[in-house]
């Protein structure tokens, strides 16, 4: 009998060797808002940290950048999969959309999408998943900047970008080894994010925020 070599029936055999490769913990899927800088960073903690890459999916929204665009295709790629990227439909128990704030019009309506879907959506094991929204206020910069400046007040993002730059001079957007540049200073940064997040919130612009410490803070804790 002839082999079938359709792409369906190899990306199904795919997708079946990645959820019996996946490990013990919560599996994760994290959508951002950019396509570099965010899943750069992210992606080089779940390699530092060895956390299977079948249980954290980092992704990029495909709809767009604006923040309900990142939610959205959130939602979509938890409910719908994506045979391609061989996600795994309902696959997760936990999803997360990274944006900033920045100047988006878009951006309450986002937070207010994802507080609606949170403990709401099922997976395949039928569980309610959480879902919630990380956001940077003004920017995802504002959260490594915490790992060398303790910032108390409202910043306009190129601000951020400046004062980020003095501390890490070849600093860009989409650039590679954030992570490895920074963790050095990962314990004070968490501790500062945590300090904002006492006084401040998502919903609080243009006060300084970020989510960004919390979901670090999960994912190099997932294997202990």
């Amino acid at each position: 009998m002839g082999r079938d070599n359709s792409p369906t029936e190899r990306q199904l055999k795919q997708l079946e060797r990645k959820q019996g490769r996946r490990a013990s913990y919560d599996r994760i899927m994290i959508v951002t808002e950019g396509s570099k800088t965010e899943p750069n960073y992210f992606n080089e903690i779940r390699a530092a940290y060895r956390l299977h890459t079948a249980n954290v999916e980092v992704q990029h929204s495909e709809l767009g950048t604006a923040p309900i665009q990142v939610v959205k295709y959130a939602q979509e790629l938890f409910e719908n999969g994506d045979r391609h990227k061989n996600i795994q439909r309902r696959g997760f128990e936990q999803v997360y959309a990274v944006f900033d704030r920045d100047n988006h019009d878009s951006y309450f309506d986002a937070l207010r999408l994802a507080e609606s879907l949170n403990g709401k959506l099922r997976n395949d094991a039928k569980q309610a998943i959480v879902f919630q929204a990380v956001a940077s206020v003004p920017s995802f910069e504002l959260w490594l900047l915490l790992h060398f400046e303790d910032v108390q007040a409202p910043l306009h993002r190129d601000e951020v970008m400046r004062r980020l730059k003095l501390h890490m001079s070849n600093y860009e957007k989409g650039v590679r080894r954030s992570f490895a540049n920074t963790s050095e200073h990962l314990a004070i940064a968490t501790e500062r994010a945590k300090r904002l997040a006492i006084r401040f919130t998502a919903h609080t612009d243009p006060e300084p925020f970020t989510a960004i410490g919390a979901l670090v803070s999960l994912l190099t804790t997932l294997r202990s």
